[in-house]
Formats: C-alpha cells, structure tokens, sequence
C-alpha cells in the first residue's frame, strides 16, 4: 500500500472515531501541534520516522513524550502510539492533510484556489468566492496565487478537478489545433 493511501485510511478511520470519541476539530490542532513539534525539533523527527531505530524505542520515546504534550484526546493518543508501533509516523503529514479533507468536507466546505497572471483585488476574490460558492453549492475557501506566464485569465482549481482559463493555456490549445490540422 502507498503512503498517500495508508495516509487516506487512517485519516478516514481517525474522522470516524473523533466524531464519536472526541472533538474532530480538537483532534485536528493536536495532530498539527505534533507535526510542528517534529518539525521544530529535528533530532526528535529524525528519531521517529528514522527506520534504522527499533519500533521497541520509537514506542518508549511516544511512551515517555505524550504526557508531556499535555491533555490529548485519548484518539490522538491511540494515533500517535499506532503509528510508532507500525513504523508509519513519518506519513503523519499526509494523514493530517487527508484529515483536514476529510473535515472539511463533512463541514461542507471545499477549497479552491486561483491562479492570475496578476494579484486579484479582494472585491474581485469576494465575487469569485460567491459563483463558486453558487457553482458548488458549498462553502468555498480560496487560496490565490500568482503566475506571470499565465498572461491573463485565470487557473481554478477546486480538488482535484482544474479549470483552465488563462490565455496561456487557450494559446496552446490553439498552437496544438493548428499543428494537428495542418
């Protein structure tokens, strides 16, 4: 199984259990406390995910460092402990982004984000906001960015679906029609 797909399972698993077991959105912050954590201490991170180390003391060291993270939902705790015992830890970033997914979608809300040649004004993202938001028919969280080579229009993506809209992209569109027909 790759990563990206133990990372799915988990993250659906852990969003079934919070909803029951504890608060999904508090299940959320500890998750990415603890990813923080690994990151602003190397030596830490590189000792959990590291495969050269036993699970035997990758499991102590969860053991002995999870009462010091102070009060964590038992579910998080459980998480934590699994992924130690099953060597999986180093996938924890992916299982918080497929939670945060997840989570999301059960609030109803999707992201999109919008690449412009140039920075929107905020009116112009508020009016985008709403026909997406119309479109979906779901809250929508936007993301912008900017990409010179676009030369105007725009780049939508919302999940995994893109909607190409730059003049970039109709240019060569029309280069490939041209060069197929001639």
């Amino acid at each position: 199984m790759t990563n990206h797909a133990a990372a799915m399972r988990y993250a659906r698993a852990l969003l079934e259990v919070s909803q029951t077991d504890a608060d999904p959105e508090g299940v959320e912050r500890e998750l990415a406390d603890f990813v923080e954590l690994m990151a602003s201490h190397p030596d830490l991170g590189r000792s959990l995910v590291n495969p050269g180390i036993p699970l035997a003391r990758k499991r102590a060291l969860m053991t002995e460092l999870l009462p010091r993270l102070g009060d964590l939902a038992p579910v998080t705790r459980r998480l934590l402990v699994l992924l130690a015992d099953r060597d999986r830890l180093a996938i924890l970033g992916e299982i918080l982004d497929a939670y945060r997914d997840r989570l999301m979608e059960l609030r109803g809300v999707v992201r999109a984000r919008i690449t412009t040649a140039t920075q929107l004004p905020p009116e112009r993202v508020a009016a985008i906001t709403k026909t997406l938001e119309n479109a979906t028919g779901k809250q929508v969280e936007i993301e912008t960015g900017v990409d010179a080579a676009l030369l105007g229009g725009m780049v939508t993506q919302i999940g995994t679906t893109v909607y190409e809209g730059s003049i970039a992209g109709h240019l060569s569109r029309l280069r490939s029609r041209f060069l197929s027909e001639a």
